[in-house]
């Protein structure tokens, strides 16, 4: 009868090492700020009569104008997003009844832009829009930016040197990497927002047409990324005296 051979158990784990594998554990940290990638702006169109379907045609109206200037500007837009549609009666009370005395009608879109030079003519030329408010930039970066590979990579090049100082500070060196843990990579947007709403303008003098106005300067805002993780590794064991 062949006799089977017995399994040889496995080696226990020691969390927290021992005196033949010491570990050591540390934290690698990194702090990038960088340019912003993109930019979003909010724009809301209103329109506004004591006849629901004047209101309504308005509001068609300046949202096809407004959605034509910005795909005019092609690439530079990466998206365009209609958000909510309302068309909101106005009551007023006339006596012991209400009646409906207008109609609010609202539309709001959602741009991101990639060029900030081209943002700044959007924003003026969006602006000089009757009844029109834009709301932003809000600058950020594409949840694929390389940044945040090159936040993680600094962490983790961190957490080396550190766990070699240590080593060197026994008088030893690092044997091998037992753990990695991400702890978490950051992207906080440091964004400011700017506000601005068009009001009806008067056609200049000798009723010439109104130019477009000068693009404004809008300076981008940078961006902070941070990144954590933690290492263990084991030591060869120091001679400690």
């Amino acid at each position: 009868m062949t006799e089977t051979p017995t399994p040889t158990p496995p080696a226990t784990h020691h969390p927290y090492g021992t005196p033949a594998t010491p570990h050591v554990t540390v934290r690698g940290e990194a702090h990038l700020e960088v340019d912003p990638e993109i930019a979003h702006i909010t724009i809301t169109l209103t329109a506004r009569s004591a006849d629901r379907r004047t209101t309504l045609d308005d509001l068609t109206h300046r949202n096809t104008t407004t959605l034509d200037l910005i795909k005019s500007y092609g690439d530079t837009i990466e998206r365009l997003e209609t958000g909510t549609l309302t068309i909101n009666p106005q009551l007023t009370r006339h006596g012991r009844a209400e009646r409906i005395r207008a109609y609010h009608g609202h539309i709001q879109l959602t741009a991101t832009i990639n060029d900030f030079t081209t943002l700044g003519e959007i924003v003026t030329r969006l602006a000089d829009h009757d009844l029109t408010r834009i709301d932003g930039p809000w600058w950020t970066l594409r949840p694929t930016s390389p940044h945040h590979a090159a936040a993680r990579r600094q962490a983790v090049r961190e957490a080396l040197q550190r766990a070699r100082e240590y080593a060197e500070a026994l008088d030893t060196r690092l044997g091998a990497l037992l753990e990695l843990s991400d702890t978490g990579t950051h992207h906080t947007p440091l964004a400011r927002t700017a506000y601005t709403e068009s009001l009806p303008y008067a056609a200049a003098a000798g009723g010439t047409e109104p130019t477009d106005p000068a693009p404004i300067n809008l300076e981008p805002v940078r961006q902070t990324i941070d990144a954590q993780v933690e290492a263990s590794f084991t030591l060869i064991p120091p001679t400690l005296g």
